[in-house]
């Protein structure tokens, strides 16, 4: 004897419909949680004085990705110190096979 299938269905689609609205309503919690954290380095920048996307970087005569600890470090070395070797095809994106590849590369 087959059992319908139409209950099944139906219980499948009210899985799903509360896995969406439960994944729905995480999201919007991750959402509000990031733009109440402020970066580490926002004191710093609200110093009227202190330049743009410093952080705590400075130019120390480090010049290859290797040396580097993120891709938002070698993008400062990039723009701010001379003689680096991190941008191979003068993309303008420095390491690219070491830091700058990942969509979470800032």
């Amino acid at each position: 004897p087959r059992q319908p299938i139409l209950p099944k269905v139906i219980g499948l689609v009210l899985i799903l419909s509360l896995g969406v609205y439960g994944y729905s309503q995480y999201q919007k919690q991750v959402t509000k949680y990031s733009a109440e954290v402020q970066p580490l380095s926002a004191p710093a920048a609200a110093n009227s004085r202190a330049k743009p996307d410093v952080g705590n970087f400075r130019c120390d005569g480090r010049t290859h990705c290797s040396q580097m600890t993120s891709c938002t470090e070698a993008k400062y070395f990039l723009r701010n110190c001379p003689g680096t070797k991190m941008d191979g095809d003068n993309d303008g994106v420095p390491c690219e096979q070491q830091w700058c590849t990942s969509p979470f590369a800032q």
